[in-house]
């Protein structure tokens, strides 16, 4: 009995070991239960108030991040909450240190080149359309294209880029979200930048928004109502691009037949300026895939947004895809009121664009580690 005794005790210190073990286990049990209780009491609101009082950031598998990721995820459909609630599950998950789900985002990938392609399809290309093709447009379907010698001359050979070419990528919106944001170097730090409709670029947004472009849409209407459709001066249009340096641009010539012809004078128009500047147009087909591709994600629109259309093709281009100036309400996620636009105020015809359904997908993909959305200040 002496010999069991003397083996949980320390005779040097006089304390009773087997003691200090049952009141370690009382006091864990003890701590276990309370942090039970306050868990029920609270419910989710337990996780908010910790990470209130925590100063740093999660690892995005930790216990606390996947909790915060599951309750974006919760959220079906957009109308399930509403906006400010949305708003705090988001600001919630800042605290998290995005990190790329390779499995989810392969995943992804793979279902966007069985049904789109972009390496092969994203611009018409004399390879995938050849001289003499009967090219349907996107929306005037029963509008047909004859693919002249004349035409023909204008497409590439082949497709500039290929499948995962780029290890980190950035395509920007032009959100007010972006604005005071100081995003301009992480931006520029990029392999490959995406723009919409050549915003401004110059010293006022720049700290913001970033310089560096590699391929920029525009829109036709922007010539139409901006360049008078280059049917009189064409200098102002040319010298506007040359704040793009030598980056490509992209138009949708193909999506009505209104489009075309003011499209095909863009390439015009750079060619007697001898400029080496890329002038592609996106696939009718390719963009009706797309289309179709974002509908079964609850995206229905008359019309994607241009934002949607370069982020799909960057996620087959790019290993790495991030978003900035990606936002849709009149709100940033603090609930301070944001112009439309970082240029302006100008907003969208109503009814075109279902913006809000395309973001709230893009905090989807956030959650399940497929893009980084970044609406915050950049450090």
């Amino acid at each position: 009995m002496l010999r069991r005794r003397m083996a949980y005790s320390d005779p040097s210190s006089g304390k009773d070991i087997l003691g200090n073990r049952s009141l370690c286990f009382i006091f864990i049990c003890a701590f276990g239960l309370v942090t039970l209780l306050q868990q029920i009491l609270y419910g989710k609101n337990y996780i908010k108030r910790y990470l209130e009082n925590y100063d740093g950031s999660f690892e995005y598998n930790s216990t606390a991040c996947r909790e915060l990721r599951q309750e974006i995820m919760d959220i079906k459909v957009l109308t399930m909450v509403k906006t400010s609630e949305l708003f705090e599950r988001w600001r919630n998950l800042q605290v998290c240190r995005w990190e790329q789900n390779k499995e989810e985002t392969s995943n992804f990938k793979m279902s966007l080149s069985r049904c789109c392609n972009a390496p092969s399809f994203l611009f018409t290309t004399k390879r995938n359309t050849p001289a003499g093709t009967k090219l349907r447009y996107e929306v005037d379907t029963s509008g047909i294209l004859p693919i002249t010698t004349e035409v023909f001359k204008m497409f590439p050979d082949d497709m500039p880029y290929s499948k995962s070419q780029y290890k980190k990528c950035a395509v920007i919106g032009n959100g007010g979200i972006i604005k005071n944001s100081k995003c301009g170097k992480e931006i520029d730090s990029a392999d490959f930048v995406f723009r919409c409709n050549i915003p401004p670029i110059n010293e006022k947004y720049s700290a913001d928004v970033g310089t560096k472009t590699d391929l920029v849409t525009i829109n036709p209407s922007i010539i139409t109502e901006r360049f008078q459709k280059l049917e009189k001066w064409r200098r102002p249009f040319y010298e506007v691009l040359q704040n793009y340096e030598n980056s490509s641009v992209v138009l949708p010539a193909f999506y009505n037949t209104r489009n075309t012809d003011v499209s095909f004078r863009v390439k015009y128009m750079l060619d007697d300026f001898d400029s080496q500047r890329g002038v592609f147009f996106f696939h009718p087909q390719y963009l009706l895939n797309v289309q179709r591709f974002w509908a079964v994600q609850g995206v229905r629109a008359k019309r994607l947004s241009s934002g949607l259309m370069l982020v799909t093709a960057a996620l087959e281009m790019c290993e790495e895809v991030h978003l900035y100036g990606f936002w849709a309400f009149p709100m940033n996620p603090s609930g301070i009121f944001i112009t439309h636009h970082y240029y302006d105020n100008v907003k969208p015809r109503p009814g075109f664009h279902a913006m809000p359904h395309e973001i709230f997908n893009f905090i989807h993909m956030h959650s399940r580690g497929i893009i980084n959305v970044h609406t915050g200040q950049c450090t």
